[in-house]
């Protein structure tokens, strides 16, 4: 799947990474990446879909992100959502001011992600 994003960042409490890993890996189809040495005693993973990358933290005290990231965007946003919704993640569908296609769901510790049709 075409994502096109620098950069985002969730976080999770301990023990979330492999529920996490069964989202970003299994469903959003990423790649794990090695995180750097000073940051692995941290926890949380990395995952990575073409130059796009999604840091999972571990913070003490976790609470999840209400707000979503603003349009990750995606390369086909309605196959994206097919398989969101055959992984049995919740999924409200919102066009935006722009009228771009566009979802929100929930990854498996509540943090809520926002994904959009890219422009062409």
């Amino acid at each position: 799947m075409e994502m096109y994003l620098h950069h985002v960042q969730v976080s999770g409490p301990a023990g979330c990474e492999d529920a996490m890993r069964g989202f970003y890996v299994g469903v959003l189809d990423m790649t794990e990446v090695t995180k750097p040495e000073r940051l692995r005693a941290r926890g949380g993973a990395w995952f990575r879909a073409g130059a796009a990358e999604i840091h999972v933290g571990i913070e003490d005290g976790f609470v999840p992100a209400r707000k979503a990231h603003p349009g990750i965007a995606v390369g086909d946003v309605e196959e994206l959502a097919r398989v969101v919704e055959a992984a049995g993640a919740p999924l409200a569908w919102d066009d935006n001011i722009a009228g771009l296609r566009r979802f929100h769901t929930v990854d498996p510790v509540g943090n809520r992600l926002e994904f959009q049709q890219a422009q062409r």
